[in-house]
C-alpha cells in the first residue's frame, strides 16, 4: 500500500524499507523518489544519506544510523511547531536543532534507530529506511521488516540497484557472456568454508563483496577451493561514484597490485569493494568495456564560478562527462542604486508603453517579479506583450512566473543567438515600437544595438546591480590556490577578476578554460595560463572544449603507457610553464 494512500483513520503509520543502491543518486527508482517526498522521518545509512536526503520534503526528520553522525531536521516543523519534542505516543526525543543545522548529541546506533522507526510508525508517521544497494540483501532491513509484521506495522520494500549488480556494470565487466555463465554472488565477510567450497569447485563467475583489506585473503580462499592462479579478477572500490577506481589483476596477483597501486596497505582498508572473478566475465575486456571510469572528465573536480541556478544546466553536462562541479558565485545581486527608471518601466508595461520585454537572465526575471510583487501585480500584468527569454533556465525562471515566453532562441542562448530570431519592427503589424529591456548594470550593448538596427526603440533599464560576492569557505579558497581543483571554467572577464578577489589566484596545475578571447586576455593578465577557450561564446561549447581537452589528455598518457591521472594529482612541487 502506498503511503500516500493510507486509509482514514489508520491507527499506525507506514514504513517503507527503500533501497538507494550503490552509490550514484541516478540510480535511484522512481518509486523511491515518490517515497521520500511523502516521508516524515527519514532513516538513513550514512553512505547513502546524501543520496536520499536530496528527494525528501523540507521538514522531514532524518535519522543518520552512523553512530558518529547527528539526528538532525532541516526545518523545525514538528507537530508542536517547535524544533524539539517527541515522536507522538512515544518518549523519544525528536532531534534538537540548531538554524537548521544538525546537532550531534545521543545519536542512536543501527539497533537503535530500527526502534525509532517502529515507534515513529506507531505514532502514525510515514518513515522511510534506506539501506545501501537492495533491502532485501540488507540483514538489519530483514529484521525489521519481521519486527513490522509481528507488530502490525504496514510496510513496503522498493527494491534497489544491488552493489554486486551495479557495480561491476559500471566498471564495464559484464556478469555473463553468450554461453550464459553461472553466476554466483559471495559476501566474503561471512563466507563459511562450505561456500568457498562450492564456488572454488565452479568454473562460473564469483561476484564476492568484500573489504579492500581483506580482498587478497579473498582470492586465496577461491584459490586453494580450486580456481586457477591465473584467473581474471577485477577489484572496484566506490563503485558508481566519481572515486570509483577499479583494478584488474588475477587470484594470483591482485595484492601485488594492490600493493604497487599503493593502496595497501591502508587505514582506509575497511572499506567495501566488488570483486568479479571468473574466465568469462569480460575482466580481460575491461579496457574496451570501462565505458564510465573513461569518460573525459571523470573524477575532476571542476570549479564554476556562478551561483547553483545560473550554473544548473552547465553542472549537468560536466556531470554527464564524469566530472564533479563545485559551484562558487562570484557576483551577489542587489538593487538599483535609484529605482525609480524600474519603477517607470513596469507602470509602463501596464499601460501599454511595450510590444515586447526581453529577459537576458533568470536575475532579471526575478528582479522584476520582485517589483511586481511589490505593486501586487502578478503574471497577468503580461497579457498583450510578447515575452523573450535569452535561453532555457531564462525561459524556465518564466514559466514558474507564470509567464511562458513567445521567443526563445532556437540556435546559441546568447544575446546573438535572440537577435538572430527577432523579428524586424513592422509598422503594419506591431503597433507599438518599443522593447523594454531589463538587465543588469554592467550588461553589454549587443542586444540594445542589435534591437535598434531592427528598427525597435528600446528602454534599456537596470533593473539589478552586480557586486562581487562574499569569499567562499576556507577550505574551497585553499582548493583553489592549492591546486585541489582539476579545472576552472571562467565564462566572464569578471568571473576572473571577482575569483581572484575573493579566493585567490587558481593554482598552476589547474586547467583554465575560458569562454573567450576577452576573458582568456583578463585571464593571461592575472597571471594565469590558457589551457582551453571555446569555439564559441556558449558556455555549454566551453564544457565541450573542457572535455575534448580531458579525452585527449587521457589519451596521450594511455598512448605514452602512463598512468592516467587528474591534473590536481600532479607530484607535488611539479609547476606548468607559462607559454608566451
Amino acid at each position: 500500500m502506498s503511503p500516500t494512500n493510507l486509509p482514514a483513520g489508520l491507527e499506525h503509520g507506514h514504513v517503507t524499507f527503500l533501497g538507494a543502491g550503490p552509490g550514484d543518486p541516478g540510480l535511484l527508482t522512481l518509486r523511491a523518489v515518490e517515497a521520500l517526498a511523502n516521508a516524515d522521518v527519514l532513516v538513513a545509512e550514512h553512505e547513502v544519506l546524501d543520496v536520499v536526503r536530496m528527494h525528501a520534503r523540507q521538514g522531514v526528520a532524518v535519522l543518520d544510523t552512523d553512530p558518529a553522525a547527528a539526528f538532525s531536521s532541516p526545518s523545525a516543523d514538528t507537530a508542536s511547531g517547535s524544533s524539539s519534542g517527541a515522536y507522538p505516543g512515544t518518549g523519544t526525543a525528536l532531534p534538537t536543532v540548531v538554524d537548521g543545522a544538525s546537532t550531534t548529541a545521543g545519536v542512536p546506533a543501527v539497533r537503535d534507530a530500527a526502534n525509532l522507526v517502529m515507534e515513529a510508525a506507531r505514532g502514525g508517521k510515514r518513515v522511510v529506511r534506506a539501506v545501501s544497494g537492495d533491502p532485501g540483501l540488507d540483514t538489519y532491513a530483514a529484521e525489521e521488516m519481521l519486527a513490522c509484521a509481528a507488530a502490525g506495522v504496514p510496510f513496503e520494500v522498493v527494491p534497489g540497484v544491488a552493489a554486486a549488480v551495479g557495480v561491476p556494470a559500471y566498471a564495464g565487466v559484464p556478469l555473463r557472456d553468450a554461453q550464459g555463465a553461472d553466476v554466483r554472488f559471495v559476501d566474503a565477510r561471512t563466507a563459511s568454508d562450505r561456500c568457498w567450497t562450492e564456488v572454488g569447485a565452479s568454473d562460473g563467475t564469483v561476484v564476492v563483496s568484500s573489504t579492500l583489506d581483506s580482498v587478497a585473503a579473498a582470492a586465496g580462499e577461491l584459490v586453494a577451493a580450486g580456481r586457477k592462479p591465473d584467473t581474471p579478477l577485477s577489484v572496484t572500490i566506490a563503485g558508481t561514484t566519481t572515486r570509483q577506481r577499479t583494478w584488474s589483476a588475477t587470484l594470483g596477483t591482485i595484492a601485488q597490485t594492490l600493493k604497487q597501486a599503493k593502496v595497501l596497505p591502508s587505514p582506509d582498508g575497511h572499506r567495501p569493494v566488488i570483486a568479479v572473478v571468473g574466465e568469462r566475465s569480460a575482466a580481460a575486456q575491461r579496457d574496451q568495456l570501462s565505458w564510465f571510469e573513461s569518460k573525459p572528465l571523470f573524477g575532476w573536480r571542476v570549479l564554476v564560478p556562478r551561483t547553483k541556478e545560473q550554473a544548473a544546466s552547465l553542472s549537468d553536462q560536466l556531470r554527464s562527462y564524469g566530472a564533479v562541479p563545485h559551484e562558487v558565485p562570484t557576483i551577489a545581486v542587489e538593487p538599483p542604486r535609484t529605482p525609480q527608471q524600474m519603477e517607470r518601466a513596469v507602470k509602463g508595461l501596464v499601460t501599454g508603453r511595450y510590444e515586447w520585454i526581453a529577459f537576458t537572465s533568470v536575475n532579471a526575471v526575478k528582479a522584476v517579479r520582485e517589483k511586481f510583487e511589490e505593486y501586487g501585480l502578478d503574471a497577468r500584468a503580461f497579457a498583450g506583450i510578447k515575452v523573450a527569454a535569452v535561453g532555457e533556465q531564462t525561459a524556465k525562471a518564466l514559466v514558474a512566473f507564470g509567464v511562458k515566453p513567445d521567443l526563445v532562441p532556437s540556435g546559441e542562448q546568447s544575446a546573438a543567438g535572440l537577435l538572430e530570431d527577432w523579428p524586424p519592427y513592422d509598422p503594419v503589424f506591431d503597433p507599438i515600437d518599443r522593447v523594454f529591456l531589463p538587465r543588469a548594470d554592467i550588461a553589454t550593448e549587443t542586444l540594445v544595438a542589435g534591437l535598434i538596427e531592427l528598427g525597435w526603440e528600446v528602454d534599456d533599464v537596470t533593473a539589478y546591480r552586480t557586486v562581487r560576492a562574499s569569499p567562499p569557505p576556507a577550505d574551497t579558497r585553499e582548493a583553489i590556490k592549492g591546486g585541489g581543483f582539476d579545472a576552472v571554467l571562467f565564462t566572464s572577464s569578471s568571473t576572473v577578476r571577482n575569483l581572484v578577489g575573493i579566493a585567490g589566484k587558481p593554482h598552476n596545475v589547474t586547467v583554465i578554460a575560458c569562454i573567450g578571447p576577452a576573458t582568456a586576455k583578463t585571464a593571461e593578465e592575472h597571471g594565469l595560463r590558457v589551457d582551453v577557450m571555446a569555439p564559441e561564446p556558449s558556455v555549454h561549447k566551453l564544457a565541450e572544449a573542457l572535455a575534448d581537452f580531458g579525452l585527449k589528455r587521457r589519451a596521450a598518457a594511455m598512448e605514452a603507457g602512463d598512468p592516467v591521472t587528474r591534473p590536481s594529482e600532479r607530484r607535488p612541487g611539479s609547476r606548468r610553464r607559462r607559454t608566451t
